[in-house]
């Protein structure tokens, strides 16, 4: 297997590309990040194929394949991408993945002989869908500073139950109902019930919640019965997008005992169009640590390697537009920044964890992080803990505020890891807006 935690040539800090966007101070897709995406040109009846963004340029990679510009493992890795869906791809493994990407970072570079430039077509022209089918899909709960506020708002005795210290928790969440950035979604009926009401009743959900998550792809599966090791988990995992894990929070709080989310969470959830590979991330990954007052995880979910770069450091923020705001032309408040390094548990855990028992894992499942909350107020990867449990109004800066969310509201996610000494890579946006509940 090719080893992608390691820097090598894609990761050079001073490489360029003769696509100019790329090179751009702030740009979300310089020559060293190369994600995928699935995509077709805007109102088009083009078949959707995998592409690559460059800049504010995307590659097509059926082009790509169609024209034999790339030979060997990298040419067979762009041959899966012409598919409607990255599963092939993403099944493939990494050495075939690290060859595409090899193959692109070098035909992109100044001085390649743009044999590519055929192949490019305009984000500004393109519509996404989403990258791959999803099979399956979990959402963990990976961060201890938002388990602790929610556990607080729901049981103020006992926020934190103890197997959490124990356990990478998660639950097993609807794959239908995730759509890629874009998505609009009417706002959830369900039931809720009232402290001081003597029986439930149905109606739309009055607290309408976002969730700050990283979304997780996994790409070669496992055999059913075969755990996968924690120091493996690398090639298995394909890379990370952002993801919106919509909550109806007044809902959660009358299903969630004893069997946990349900309709409070399946109705939507957001996923970001761009993938960025694992190996794009190894100049971003960082130690992990675990306070030695709390207990140390179990030897399978515990390894050198792992405490030594199995945290990765993402920078995660929420903005919030109104309809007023869209209305008089005003930008996205943001309300909220984070960072996934604050994760209680590492991607490789959850990995491990979650076919520690004999899971089969096929290409193209997805995880969610759970809530990524920081240890500050600020850094609150929800509304829920935001207003504190609906107490306290978000002021969002034109005159309007909010404890939940209203019918109109756009929600995006933005991700980005930038440090001294390697390329800013970004990771896009995901956004999506509530409409009135249909009722």
């Amino acid at each position: 297997m090719t080893n992608i935690n390691k820097l090598n040539e894609t990761h050079d800090l001073t490489l360029k590309s003769w696509v100019t966007s790329a090179n751009q101070a702030n740009s979300d897709f310089p020559i060293q990040n190369l994600p995928f995406a699935i995509f077709r040109r805007a109102g088009s009846n083009e078949a959707f194929r995998g592409g690559v963004a460059i800049g504010d340029q995307v590659v097509d990679l059926a082009c790509v394949a169609e024209n034999k510009l790339f030979s060997g493992d990298a040419a067979l890795a762009a041959q899966a991408c012409t598919q409607p869906t990255l599963n092939q791809f993403m099944g493939m493994g990494s050495d075939y993945a690290s060859a595409l990407r090899l193959a692109l970072s070098r035909a992109l570079r100044e001085g390649a002989d743009k044999s590519l430039e055929s192949c490019l077509l305009a984000q500004s022209d393109i519509e996404f869908e989403l990258p791959a089918t999803i099979g399956d899909y979990t959402d963990f709960y990976t961060s201890i500073h938002h388990a602790t506020s929610v556990g607080k708002l729901f049981r103020p005795d006992n926020p934190l139950l103890p197997n959490y210290k124990w356990v990478p928790i998660g639950y097993h969440g609807r794959s239908s109902s995730i759509g890629v950035s874009g998505q609009t979604f009417h706002r959830p009926v369900g039931q809720t019930k009232a402290p001081d009401a003597a029986v439930p009743s149905l109606g739309p959900c009055k607290r309408l919640d976002y969730e700050l998550e990283l979304g997780i792809y996994i790409g070669q599966g496992n055999e059913m019965g075969d755990a996968i090791a924690l120091d493996d988990s690398d090639d298995h995992v394909f890379g990370f997008c952002l993801f919106n894990d919509w909550s109806a929070r007044d809902l959660q709080a009358w299903e969630y005992q004893p069997l946990g989310p349900f309709l409070a969470k399946n109705f939507a959830s957001t996923v970001s169009p761009w993938i960025v590979t694992l190996e794009a991330m190894a100049p971003y990954r960082t130690p992990w640590t675990r306070d030695v007052a709390d207990p140390q995880p179990l030897p399978y979910l515990e390894s050198e390697t792992n405490r030594h770069q199995g945290a990765f450091d993402i920078k995660l923020e929420v903005l919030i537009q109104t309809e007023k705001m869209r209305n008089e032309k005003q930008q996205a408040k943001s309300v909220s920044l984070s960072n996934f390094s604050y994760s209680y548990w590492t991607v490789a855990q959850l990995v491990a964890h979650h076919t520690v028992n004999g899971c089969n894992l096929k290409p193209g499942d997805f995880f969610g992080s759970g809530t990524q909350s920081g240890p500050e107020p600020e850094q609150a990867g929800s509304m829920l803990e935001l207003s504190c449990g609906g107490k306290e109004a978000i002021d969002l800066g034109n005159g309007e505020s909010r404890t939940f969310l209203n019918d109109g509201d756009t929600v995006v996610l933005k991700g980005w890891c930038q440090k001294e000494g390697a390329a800013r890579i970004g990771f896009g946006e995901v956004s999506s807006t509530v409409l009135p509940a249909k009722i």
